[in-house]
């Protein structure tokens, strides 16, 4: 089983014109995802909406991993996103997450908090905005 991680999930999400939200959503994660962000659970639906909301404000980004943990099913890992908005500002985020597996190596659900490392106040809600 090949499974998917978060910088190649997030790269395909974010950043990977050439492939559409849906078309992205449908690689790295299950038809049963869920995520809970900051306490804020959404459903696969709600995860789509915010993604396909964040490639109207982010032109360009990385992700950085700094630790990554597979164990059977489970992942997770801290990472840090650097975007580069449209507008011109950047922000940064913190991120760690908590994941588990569907049997073919797409995520079913993460559970993730983030820390604000740089950007603006309105820019602090980017990892649950639709």
């Amino acid at each position: 089983m090949t499974r998917t991680g978060i910088e190649t999930a997030l790269n395909d999400l974010l950043f990977a014109r050439d492939l559409t939200v849906q078309d992205a959503a449908d690689r790295h994660f299950a038809p049963e995802y869920r995520q809970r962000t900051d306490g804020e659970w959404i459903d696969r639906a709600g995860f789509v909406e915010h993604i396909t909301h964040l490639r109207t404000l982010v032109a360009d980004g990385q992700v950085e991993v700094h630790e990554e943990l597979y164990d059977g099913g489970n992942y997770a890992d801290r990472h840090t996103v650097h975007l580069a908005k449209k507008d011109g500002s950047t922000v940064r985020m913190e991120v760690y997450v908590f994941a588990d597996f569907a049997p073919d190596g797409r995520f079913r659900r993460i559970e993730e908090t983030t820390l604000m490392l740089q950007g603006a106040d309105a820019d602090r809600t980017m990892g649950s905005a639709r």
